[in-house]
């Protein structure tokens, strides 16, 4: 493992120490020339000495979602955008942040996820966090109930902190190749905690997710967990652990309510007693450490493959927004189709043959691109893609609003499910 030392002075206390700091072996990533994200700065005290970058699409909704994505150790916010967070955001009409570590913070640009005095609530970086959430919602219509946050290895680690420290920020959390909240408080604890990985019941994990915001009693952040099984760098059963911390957090048994495969993997689902999915995890096959990502054009497909962004046929992007409910379904058809074989036999002990059949049943689904409606939102009201609240027209679904709900007010809808469209400026 490849040891880091710590060059601010705001982690003084450690300069004298080689520390390891959740991430991966040693890489220079270049931005973007391409990224779509500008910087902002003035964004609130900023004690964690953190950068701040935005993504804003074009024609935006009011009171759209807001997506939080951390990068890993030795990549900046320029190429975490790979992992398809702002393509979606284009299409799906929701903003993105993406902050940035600097090297005086920690020379491998990984966030500071064990450090004590960045992962409370109100303090370093975490709170730095929040502040850019805090300048998003003052300069955009930002809804608060749709606020998410995402992000790989220490930026995942990062995550469970945000996801702990600020419940009432966040509503949802998808660490990738992350590990629980304070599973690490110290150097030796973040080393044991990535490889091989730190074992405690479900009710300690609890516990110490609660102590991020003692007392809180509000809506709790619904959770997407992501690992690779080949992953050497943070340990595969560090997803069981974070899925027993937030299960226990939400006062959920550990015991899977859904166990089936997305794109071939496997992928389980917690639900509480009404029936809703709080928790899920995904079991990547054969992946190492890196945000796994489905490049093309397909409705269900985003992401461009680089260094820790691994093209492994599914795009966690794509499938994290739709669990947070801020993505639509597929649209596209299923065809099933079945075949009988009959196989004759004969027995030494018999002169009757036997006859038995086999039936083999196949099923291929076929992904299309969402049709456009272009209207006036009257019209959208009329047909169904859309409905009257209080004089304003939402889209179906998505709830994203369209204005004024009359014959003089257009807007473009994109069908992205089943009765679900999105507002999308690139539609005909």
């Amino acid at each position: 493992m490849e040891q880091i030392t710590y060059t601010s002075s705001r982690l003084s206390s450690v300069l004298r120490k080689g520390i390891f700091a959740a991430g991966v072996s040693i890489l220079a990533l270049s931005a973007s020339s391409a990224f779509a994200a500008t910087e902002v700065t003035g964004f609130g005290s900023n004690p964690g000495a953190l950068k701040m970058f935005k993504h804003v699409p074009s024609a935006m909704p009011a009171n759209a979602p807001l997506v939080v994505a951390l990068h890993g150790c030795t990549q900046t916010a320029a190429a975490y955008e790979a992992s398809g967070w702002t393509a979606l955001a284009n299409t799906h009409k929701f903003y993105v942040v993406y902050p940035e570590q600097q090297s005086a913070n920690n020379q491998n640009k990984c966030f500071n996820w064990f450090e004590a005095g960045d992962i409370a609530r109100g303090q370093g970086e975490s709170l730095s966090v929040k502040q850019m959430v805090d300048k998003m919602a003052a300069d955009y219509s930002i809804d608060p109930s749709r606020v998410f946050v995402t992000g790989l290895s220490a930026g995942a680690y990062m995550v469970n902190v945000l996801a702990a420290t600020y419940p009432d920020v966040f509503a949802g959390a998808a660490p990738i190749a992350g590990g629980p909240y304070k599973c690490a408080t110290s150097m030796t604890a973040a080393f044991s905690c990535m490889s091989p990985g730190t074992d405690k019941t479900p009710a300690d994990w609890g516990t110490l997710a609660r102590s991020g915001y003692s007392g809180y009693n509000g809506r709790k952040p619904k959770v997407s967990i992501w690992q690779g099984t080949s992953d050497t760098t943070v340990k595969p059963m560090n997803m069981d652990e974070t899925m027993q911390q937030w299960t226990n957090y939400h006062g959920i048994d550990q015991t899977a309510d859904v166990s089936d495969t997305v794109a071939g993997f496997p992928h389980k689902v917690y639900k509480d007693a009404s029936g809703n999915a709080i928790v899920e995890t995904y079991s990547i096959t054969n992946m190492a450490h890196g945000t796994p990502v489905d490049p093309g054009t397909g409705a269900g497909q985003c992401g461009t493959a680089g260094a820790y962004i691994l093209d492994v046929n599914i795009c966690s992007s794509y499938y994290i927004g739709k669990f947070w409910g801020i993505i639509g379904g597929d649209t596209g058809t299923t065809t099933t189709t079945s075949a009988t074989t009959s196989t004759t036999a004969y027995s030494s002990t018999s002169s009757a043959p036997t006859t038995s059949s086999t039936t083999v049943t196949s099923t291929t689904t076929t992904t299309v691109a969402g049709a456009c409606f272009n209207a006036s939102n009257y019209a959208h009201v009329t047909a169904g893609r859309a409905y009257n609240s209080a004089g304003t027209a939402k889209a179906n679904g998505s709830n994203q609003s369209m204005g004024l709900y009359n014959t003089f007010y257009t807007s473009k809808l994109r069908q992205t499910g089943t009765n679900y469209y999105v507002i999308d400026s690139t539609c005909p």
